[in-house]
């Protein structure tokens, strides 16, 4: 693998809560109990990825790419205006990682942020065709939307995953 694989000209990183729709190279970096979802449409070669911080927006439209429930239906907005039907576009989830150790469950953000994105997923009818979710380790996701889509996952313990 080239020590250089992301061209960040070439392509776009995301930060926190942000979105993007496109058909160029895209990625975020430093996701611990964050989500990267990216939906791809094989059919137009087209992506969306958010970087979601939360399970759900209580109303707030602000930053849609921040939360799971707001992140899901502007990406597949945008993607259906540049032609993409929701029947072609399967998704990829990674992150959620629990960074802290919590007595109560209700505060593991990352659990609460996986959950809620699968729940979107399935309530959409999309379904995931990788995931890499919870554990302990952050990661950072770097994503080509053309043909079947290649994904590179870079985890903070120094492995890294090719698809």
């Amino acid at each position: 693998m080239e020590n250089n694989f992301f061209d960040e000209e070439a392509g776009v990183i995301l930060g926190l809560g942000e979105l993007r729709v496109g058909a160029y190279p895209m990625g975020t970096i430093g996701l611990g109990s964050c989500i990267a979802l990216i939906l791809h449409d094989q059919r137009r070669s087209l992506a969306g990825l958010a970087h979601i911080m939360l399970p759900e927006s209580r109303g707030n439209t602000e930053r849609p790419g921040k939360f799971a429930d707001t992140a899901m239906s502007v990406l597949l907005e945008e993607m259906e205006n540049l032609g993409s039907v929701k029947c072609s576009t399967t998704a990829i989830v990674v992150g959620g990682a629990s960074m802290f150790e919590f007595s109560a469950s209700s505060l593991n953000i990352g659990d609460r942020n996986i959950a809620a994105v699968k729940d979107q997923l399935h309530e959409q009818r999309i379904g995931i065709e990788y995931e890499e979710t919870g554990g302990k380790v952050g990661r950072s996701v770097y994503y080509w939307p053309e043909g079947k889509g290649r994904l590179i996952v870079k985890r903070a313990d120094g492995t890294c995953i090719a698809l």
